[in-house]
């Protein structure tokens, strides 16, 4: 098989937002074409409609494509493999249907729901896994002919043979073996006309001529059926490879009730599509050197299946936020600027008008200080507006009786610079302080809280000559005001 001839897919079901683990299994696909010169494929699974979620496609590809993992063919794609809907091709699984059924690998079952749960109750007693009793398997031809023509309710069940070992390669697992006595006889066409995931799964790989199914653990028990199926329609089975399970902290699955899990989630809250994608990347895969940061190119070029893990992967926030920390360092000060901007729309600030020459110095101020670009609003509003308060606990230890009257000199000071930059702003403070005989540390303090508000943030010569000259002056008196008033 030639790199070029190489095809993957991501076949999500339209039940909802994309999660995580969905994200990773695109992911994966999608470097594996990348990396071999072959094509990605989405592929919306959509024939269980009690679940169908309105606008979950349109909200899965639109997450897709903010993530940056584009598919060659799919919805608004289309290539010489579509339909890439499943709804959109009942037709053709009928007719696989047909072909099964004529073979005497698939049967109709006619049994009621009653039926079926009254067999699951009596297998439950005898401590017995639930699986089909194969009532209907022994129907005669004349007693199905009969129930067809009075238009009895039927499903389509795959007939799986006993007593047999159904073996496949995995690139994950390698060899994996099952016991054909361990499956139950697989429903495969619901008696509404829809097929089930697994014969859809099966037909659609075929025909759009997927080489490799890479996808989650959970469906590693589904794959016997599926390789029983390719035996069936006498087709080739394409490689296999299962990714580990994404767990939550205490190796408990991943799920809702212990942090977020849509992609969409992580994206509002301002992570950058670039650590997410790295992060991911990392649940499950990784190189085999200590590189942790990657480019989607980087991942690209070292991307194999070879080195991705059979133990589970633990989602670990905190390695989460430190990618994203490393990623917003490594963004450049116009990308930082327009999510800086996207920001400032959304919050208290959009009525004010600030220059990009501002932002931008605002910007290198907290290059080091911020995890998320909505941290530049979130740790330092000061650089948004004046202070309204002051933190009390550094207030109790930064102004004293005598700190109002310190302030009042070092803003006579100030005003009469022309122009300054951090080394006059420097020089002005170290003259006041030399006249006041007192150390450096004690106007620092006093003046960061003036004009910030708070104990921390970058340092205090940056600060003044970020806010400029009028706009510190005016808040140091407005500092000595509430100095005095109290």
């Amino acid at each position: 098989m030639t790199s070029n001839n190489i095809r993957v897919r991501f076949a999500p079901s339209p039940t909802g937002y994309l999660h995580v683990g969905g994200l990773r299994t695109a992911l994966y696909n999608y470097l594996f074409a990348k990396k071999n010169g072959g094509t990605f494929v989405l592929r919306i699974e959509d024939t269980d409609r009690a679940r169908f979620v309105e606008g979950a496609v349109e909200n899965l590809i639109d997450t897709l494509k903010w993530a940056g993992v584009d598919f060659d063919e799919g919805p608004g794609k289309e290539g010489s493999h579509g339909p890439y809907v499943q709804s959109e091709r009942l037709a053709i699984y009928r007719k696989h249907i047909d072909l099964l059924l004529a073979k005497g690998s698939a049967y109709r079952c006619f049994c009621t729901s009653e039926r079926l749960d009254q067999v699951r109750k009596e297998r439950e007693k005898l401590k017995l896994a639930p699986k089909y009793d194969r009532h209907c398997l022994n129907l005669t031809a004349e007693e199905i002919e009969k129930l067809l023509q009075t238009n009895t309710s039927f499903v389509v069940r795959m007939k799986v043979p006993e007593a047999t070992t159904i073996a496949f390669r995995d690139a994950v697992r390698e060899e994996v073996e099952f016991a054909s006595d361990a499956l139950d006889d697989q429903i495969l066409l619901k008696s509404d006309g829809y097929p089930t995931y697994h014969l859809a799964n099966v037909v659609d790989d075929h025909l759009m001529e997927i080489t490799h199914v890479i996808r989650g653990e959970e469906w590693l028990s589904s794959t016997p059926k599926h390789v029983l199926l390719y035996k069936y329609f006498e087709w080739e089975l394409p490689l296999f490879a299962h990714l580990p399970l994404l767990l939550n902290a205490d190796r408990s699955k991943l799920s809702k009730r212990q942090g977020d899990v849509a992609v969409e989630d992580y994206r509002t809250k301002g992570y950058l599509k670039e650590a997410l994608v790295n992060f991911v990347a990392l649940l499950g895969w990784n190189p085999g050197t200590e590189q942790e940061i990657f480019s989607k190119a980087e991942l690209v070029e070292q991307f194999s299946l070879d080195h991705v893990n059979k133990a589970g992967a633990i989602f670990n926030i905190e390695k989460l936020d430190w990618l994203n920390f490393e990623h917003l360092r490594k963004a450049s000060d116009g990308e930082v600027l327009a999510m800086l901007k996207d920001e400032i729309r959304k919050s208290p600030y959009s009525a004010n008008r600030y220059s990009d020459e501002y932002l931008l110095n605002v910007i290198r101020a907290m290059r080091e200080r911020m995890t998320f670009v909505r941290d530049i609003l979130d740790k330092s509003p000061y650089f948004f507006e004046s202070p309204a308060e002051y933190d009390a606990s550094v207030a109790e230890k930064r102004w004293k009786p005598e700190t109002a009257g310190q302030l009042k000199q070092l803003a006579e000071e100030f005003s009469g610079l022309d122009r300054p930059g951090k080394e006059q702003y420097e020089q002005a403070l170290q003259q006041v302080a030399a006249r006041l005989n007192i150390g450096n540390g004690s106007l620092i303090h006093a003046i960061r809280l003036a004009i910030s508000g708070v104990g921390t943030g970058p340092g205090v010569y940056e600060l003044l000559e970020i806010l400029g000259k009028d706009e510190s002056v005016k808040r140091i008196h407005h500092a000595i005001a509430n100095i005095q008033h109290e």
